[in-house]
């Protein structure tokens, strides 16, 4: 993939090379044969998000880096929560970001016999035992971080028994929650993760892929660790929240007697403001509706950020910049928009969309001229995408707040006996305005300089303002979303006065606008094609919006760049 590169840029603009990089580098020269293999590991119960893109572009980019070989693995050990739709759309997400597994697919369901056999040989060591306390008893013997656990009053049965019973569990002879198989560990260690944790439960449940074959299903530490390693895994890239995980990873490899082992390396996971990254929470979003699912243009998803229309390339160049850190941090949103706005400046179609019209009568306009049209730009930053015709004709509408009757100060656009310059078109003057009823203006009246045609003037005279503008004949009508983010507060999943995350839901995190003018190009615009509307931001087609009359855009980011002012800011106190 050309866009990967084998250094990370940090915030700061320099590049080096990182710490996990600079791991398997030594690990290269300690082995020189080893076959560098990484994997990224979702389970299959939501979408993933900005989150995950973080981790899978650095297991990507190791793997081809080093001619080595990654790995898509689904880690679908509780069918409970997952589905095949979340397979297809983990699939389909990755892809999109330019992911190419090859034939490397794999699913932690194809290991089940295995693993059922590294339970039972865990029994047989007298490793694991089977355990009959419900799950409250469970949590009362298992202790607190200040309290060391009580062992089971079944820590002891015998291997005969155990296995008499792991086979009955395994038969579906017992009901749900009955029986657990434990790891027979410490129950007075300090690492809660190693107090005889659960690594088998009876789970009557069909299984997306296996079926009704199994009534028991292995957890996801024990299943982890052991997928790793039959896969060959040589470098288990993991984020912060599995360190205290990694002692048990490594005591299932020891126990089985596994070796070679996949090196656990833990990372910062990625936090962004303003919104969560918690799967569960995000399944909260969609489950109670407050968004329209898990594609919603708010959501922090991957397909979400698509429907939006960001690019894949903003989206690795936001995980470039951020780069590979040994502790947790939270980055601004800005940032993100930054890298967005950044890509489609370069490479989005410029357009007019107008998005809350005021008509506009240009009196002296020849009746007789039906269809006139102007040379446009379609963008300043590159020349090679040429320009386009645009129709114009003797009523136009331009944004509402493009004029104002009783002008403040410093507002330098349309009022009753000033001239303003309409975007390629001509000089324009306003010399009245007509009413309703109520007192809103419904028509602004103009008169128009031909000699200012492409809208510059031949006797150099200046104007202090341009806007932009569709014909009113040729215009289409079309819906605008406009988001903004979904939550008002910085970090709604930390909030220390008790309140839910969902109390800090932005009730203004869109804005739909269905009554917008855009040029009459944009009727058959392709959902992947981005435009920058003059003025008001990037936005690009909502797909959704293929099969309807009236098409839908919705808005990338605007074209306010917080986070570049924000560096400039900081740049400035450095020097």
């Amino acid at each position: 993939m050309d866009m990967i590169k084998n250094t990370c840029k940090k915030a700061d603009g320099s590049t080096g090379i990182d710490f996990i990089r600079s791991i398997i580098q030594n690990d290269l020269k300690d082995n020189k044969e080893m076959i560098i293999t990484t994997r990224f590991p979702p389970e299959p119960n939501g979408y993933i998000h900005i989150g995950h893109a973080k981790s899978i572009y650095l297991n990507f980019s190791i793997a081809n880096e080093n001619n080595g070989i990654f790995n898509l693995r689904f880690d679908d050990t509780n069918p409970a929560k997952e589905d095949i739709k979340y397979v297809e759309s983990i699939k389909a997400d990755l892809k999109w970001l330019g992911i190419d597994w090859g034939n490397n697919i794999y699913y932690s369901s194809d290991y089940f016999d295995k693993l059922h056999t590294y339970a039972i040989k865990l029994i047989k060591k007298q490793k694991a035992y089977v355990c009959s306390l419900n799950a409250d008893q469970t949590r009362e013997f298992r202790g607190t971080l200040k309290k060391p656990g009580t062992n089971s009053p079944y820590r002891n049965r015998t291997i005969d028994e155990n296995l008499e019973l792991f086979t009955k569990m395994s038969k579906g002879e017992f009901d749900d929650g009955t029986h657990v198989l434990r790891a027979k560990i410490d129950m007075g260690s300090p690492n809660l993760t190693l107090r005889d944790p659960v690594i088998y439960r009876i789970k009557k449940v069909t299984h997306h892929r296996t079926g009704d074959k199994w009534c028991v299903y292995p957890m996801y530490d024990f299943t982890h660790c052991l997928s790793d390693s039959i896969e060959n895994i040589t470098h288990s890239l993991c984020t912060l929240e599995f360190e205290n995980n990694k002692p048990l990873y490594q005591w299932f490899l020891n126990e089985l007697d596994i070796h070679p082992q996949p090196k656990q390396i833990e990372f910062a996971r990625l936090n962004l403001t303003h919104t969560v990254l918690s799967k569960r929470k995000l399944n909260e979003l969609v489950e109670k509706k407050y968004v329209s699912g898990w594609d919603d243009p708010r959501m922090p998803t991957i397909s979400g950020l698509r429907k939006r229309g960001y690019t894949p390339s903003a989206i690795h160049k936001f995980c470039e910049i951020i780069g590979i850190a040994k502790r947790d941090s939270t980055v601004d949103m800005a940032l993100l928009e930054h890298c967005i706005r950044n890509d489609l400046n370069k490479t989005a179609t410029r357009a007019m969309a107008v998005l809350k019209p005021l008509r506009v009568v240009i009196e002296n306009y020849p009746k007789d001229i039906l269809d006139d049209e102007l040379d446009y730009i379609n963008n300043p930053e590159d020349s090679c995408m040429g320009t386009r015709k645009v129709p114009f004709s003797r009523e136009i509408f331009i944004e509402e707040d493009d004029f104002c009757e009783d002008p403040p100060k410093k507002f330098f656009r349309l009022t009753i006996g000033r001239e303003v310059r309409l975007r390629y078109a001509f000089y324009i003057k306003c010399t009245g305005i007509e009413k309703d009823q109520t007192g809103k203006i419904t028509k602004v009246i103009c008169t128009y300089d031909p000699k200012t045609r492409g809208g510059s003037s031949p006797d150099k005279r200046k104007v202090k303002a341009t806007i932009h503008w569709v014909s009113a004949k040729h215009s289409i009508k079309a819906e605008v979303r406009l988001f903004n983010n979904l939550f008002t507060k910085e970090n709604p999943a930390k909030d220390k006065s008790g309140k839910k995350f969902t109390d800090f839901i932005n009730s203004d995190s869109v804005e739909i606008l269905e009554s917008c003018r855009i040029e009459p190009g944009l009727k058959n615009a392709d959902p992947n094609t981005r435009y920058q509307f003059e003025r008001k931001g990037y936005f690009a087609l909502d797909p959704d919006s293929l099969t309807s009359d009236i098409p839908v855009f919705n808005r990338i980011v605007s074209l306010r760049d917080t986070w570049a002012k924000i560096s400039k800011r900081q740049n400035k106190k450095k020097s």
